[in-house]
């Protein structure tokens, strides 16, 4: 990824040069000391991560987490209700840390008798300091032109109250209060310093603190109350009569240590402010002039400055990306390809529906039709009809750095100008005077490296032949072996040859693999015949990986799971685990009743019963990874029922079940399909030599249950049913795909070519293959799927000019 966007001899823009040079010098670092130095430091979990979405959260540091755990060890904090000596440490401490930091309370006793709490018609503005979405800084002085009547919000008489939302902008900025005279301020710790989270402030004007009024009261509220009568008597203090019941103290007097932390490392509040600003002052610049070879412009910027000075602007840029037509491309897309290099981004309205509606033209209207059309805050539903219903978002926080600015810029150079090949990628110039700038030839240190094209051994299609059998059929199995094969070879494999891909077959459609995936996002189990249940596949994805709070590993978290191959043996009903290093592993397919201890699991939002398939298992599986890990199965007692998606109906008398798939029960694709995809891999390498992915590893990357030998690339996106055999399927809609088609299902390596020229090629939804559901299913006597049946499908109706409904809503397939 740093390759090409920095090879010697090419300009490189200077930081000083994106800059208007009348604009006063902004500050860079903070002192002497080198930000990198900083960096890896307190940051050392940060190595080879960009993370642009402190607006979101920003990150604690090591010695601030260090200083707060030794405060915990070293002293004994009680119930500060209490009265004795470790509770009035914690109430003497707890009250200390309330003045922190005092440019926020120095406003607290100024014209304290000025308040009129007998005021008839009292009104009250409330806006914020910064917003959140673009990072636009509204003027402080609002306070006062409201509070004095200069100002009025709407025509009613009355006294105005004016609520200050400063949670963004005391993130990276000082505020004084003592000049900004709010009548409410509230804060959120975690923005500033990251931990601890769950624990904000509301600042409030002594002024307007009769105004508040409690219907009700908690412990520790009162100053005396009876049970049995209407008697409360509220405590004097403010915060005591509205922290209800005991306060979390120990989160409190982490703050100390994070307000400590923060002057420390940085020199204040206002170094932050400027420091924050360089970098967003340049990544604005720097993004505003990328343009594709036709002058179209790569992104679309939201916002209500220029980003001429911190007071107008804070460090948040909000964009989408663009093709060189002006089509917006998904943020979700975005988002799944900057993960591939390791940036972390933030997408979609970002709790901000106003701005959300007022920058992308959203109106109220089309708000209720997204909605119907299966959109909800937080989804990755990122277009409707060509209309983006959110944007991409990346903010800086005080530890962020010019390699981070650097890393991000190359991204997008990379994946929207990589065919260009004149785009220089801006540097920041040595001698610009900033301190601890970094210099021009070490900007690459933080960039994850593309992963280098592997020289393979032959024995790709070299899989072992096994028989497995049940009690009333033979069943052929193919298990898939990691070992894979030189991918520069043009000779077709045994198996291609029999599905007759290479050759373009255009006959009858026929099923020409069937894969299993007996643990959830682990290796395939390959086979020419496979009982069907009423889930799918037998045992497809009934067990799965967790981690030791028994929250489920894909491949996006552990690209390794790919390496653990499962071989089921119906006649032996036991699976056996294989991975390299490691001694065989057998599992039994089903739970000893009288033993299993059944517990509640979480897939795609849904809860399901499991159960721990054991210590021994477990201790295998921590081996591999070198962490805690179990394995766990569904309870054959539950039923997860498939919900209504895709815009399809169920057919009547038919409930569908699911096993821990993500989705639907099988994931049909296309042989046309993907060698239409793998000539677009191939012939897009520059020396258009080398075959940088074969059919068998592109396939395998998209995790299929059925693959077909189609007639033409991607026509079963405009199929409605199916039959296989005597069985017959629902057509859903497509796969909405991830960034796990990027990690090579033999080595575990990861390759963002795949899913970037899939994005491109599909233009606007990364789709590759078809959900199907059993449209119904007579288990009365044994059913089996097998290679070779003939594939009948049922074309939609109206298939010209054929577009996806709006109302299809796809998760991304992670197993």
């Amino acid at each position: 990824m740093a390759g090409a966007a920095a090879e010697s001899g090419r300009e490189l823009w200077t930081f000083a040069g994106s800059r208007d040079p009348s604009a006063p010098r902004l500050a860079y670092g903070y002192g002497p000391g080198s930000l990198r130095e900083l960096r890896a430091r307190e940051f050392s979990r940060l190595a080879g991560t960009v993370y642009l979405d402190h607006a979101g959260a920003t990150l604690f540091s090591q010695s601030q987490l260090e200083s707060f755990t030794s405060d915990l060890m070293e002293n004994t904090y009680g119930n500060p209700h209490s009265q004795n000596i470790s509770s009035k440490l914690t109430h003497d401490t707890v009250e200390q840390v309330r003045y922190r930091p005092e440019d926020l309370w120095s406003a607290e006793e100024r014209s304290a008798s000025a308040s009129n709490p007998d005021c008839q018609l009292p009104h009250l503005f409330c806006y914020p300091a910064q917003s959140n979405f673009s990072g636009v800084r509204y003027p402080l002085s609002w306070i006062e032109e409201v509070k004095s009547g200069r100002l009025h919000p709407v025509s009613t008489p009355g006294k105005w109250f004016v609520l200050l939302d400063a949670a963004s902008y005391v993130s990276t900025s000082p505020l004084d209060l003592s000049a900004h005279q709010a009548d409410f301020v509230p804060i959120s710790f975690y923005k500033i310093f990251g931990f601890p989270t769950g624990l904000g402030a509301l600042l409030v004007h002594n002024r307007a603190a009769p105004l508040l009024r409690k219907t009700y009261f908690g412990g520790g509220t009162a100053s005396a109350y009876l049970a049995g009568e209407d008697f409360y008597i509220p405590r004097q203090s403010v915060a005591q009569r509205f922290e209800d019941g005991t306060i979390s103290f120990l989160d409190v007097i982490a703050l100390k240590h994070g307000f400590d932390t923060l002057e420390r490392l940085t020199g204040g509040m206002e170094n932050i402010k400027q420091h924050t600003f360089t970098l967003a002052q340049y990544t604005y610049v720097a993004l505003s002039s990328l343009q594709y070879p036709n002058g179209a412009p790569v992104v679309r910027i939201y916002s209500d400055s220029e980003f001429s000075s911190p007071e107008v602007q804070g460090p948040i840029i909000n964009f989408n990306v663009l093709d060189d037509k002006g089509n917006i491309i998904g943020y979700s897309q975005v988002d799944k390809m900057a993960s591939l290099y390791n940036i972390h981004l933030r997408t979609g309205c970002f709790c901000n529906t106003g701005a959300c509606q007022r920058h992308l033209g959203i109106s109220n209207e089309m708000v209720r039709k997204h909605f119907q059309a299966g959109h909800v805050c937080g989804d990755n539903m990122d277009l409707i009809d060509g209309q983006p219903t959110g944007s991409v978002r990346i903010s800086f926080g005080y530890m962020s750095t010019l390699d981070d600015v650097q890393a991000f810029l190359r991204f997008i150079i990379d994946t929207r100008l990589h065919s260009s090949g004149d785009w220089p990628v801006p540097q920041a110039h040595a001698d610009t005077g900033e301190t601890g700038a970094p210099s021009a030839d070490s900007q690459a240190d933080v960039i994850p490296a593309v992963m280098g094209r592997r020289s393979l051994s032959p024995q790709e299609d070299a899989l072992t032949g096994s028989r497995v059998w049940n009690n009333s059929s033979t069943v052929n199995a193919v298990p898939v072996a990691p070992p894979v094969c030189d991918v520069a070879r043009t000779q077709p494999t045994p198996s291609e040859k029999a599905a007759g891909v290479l050759e373009g077959a255009l006959g009858p459609h026929v099923v020409t693999n069937l894969y299993l995936y007996p643990i959830k996002s682990c290796a395939a189990f390959e086979v020419t015949r496979w009982p069907v249940g009423n889930q799918g596949l037998l045992y497809d994805r009934s067990w799965m990986v967790v981690n030791h709070n028994g929250v489920c590993l894909s491949q996006k978290q552990e690209p390794r799971l790919c390496l653990i191959q499962p071989f089921i043996d119906l006649r032996q009903r036991i699976m056996v685990i294989k991975a390299k290093g490691m001694e065989p592993i057998e599992v039994p397919l089903e739970e000893n009743s009288e033993r299993t201890q059944i517990r509640q699991s979480r897939v795609c939002a849904d809860r399901v019963s499991t159960y721990d398939c054991g210590e021994k298992i477990s201790s295998w599986l921590s081996t591999f990874f070198g962490r805690p890990c179990h394995l766990i199965k569904q309870s054959s007692n539950s039923q997860r029922n498939a919900k209504k998606k895709h815009g399809k109906d169920q057919l009547p008398g038919t409930m569908a079940t699911l096993s821990l798939v993500n989705e639907a029960q099988y994931l049909l694709i296309n042989t046309s399909s993907i060698l239409e995809l793998h000539r677009q891999l191939n012939t897009s390498d520059e020396n258009g030599k080398e075959e940088l992915f074969s059919l068998k590893d592109l396939s395998l990357r998209f995790r299929a249950n059925i693959i077909i030998n189609g007639k033409r690339a991607f026509e079963e996106e405009k199929w409605d049913e199916i039959s296989i055999g005597s069985l017959r399927f629902q057509v859903l809609g497509p796969c909405h795909r991830c960034q796990m088609i990027c990690i090579d299902q033999q080595t575990g390596q990861r390759n963002q070519h795949v899913f970037q020229k899939l994005s491109e090629s599909r233009e606007t939804k990364v789709n590759f293959g078809m959900y199907l559901m059993h449209a119904s299913l007579d288990l009365s006597s044994p059913c089996f799927l097998s290679v070779g049946s003939q594939v009948l499908p049922v074309l939609k109706e109206n298939v010209e000019g054929h577009d996806l409904p709006a109302s299809e809503k796809h998760q991304d397939v992670t197993s």
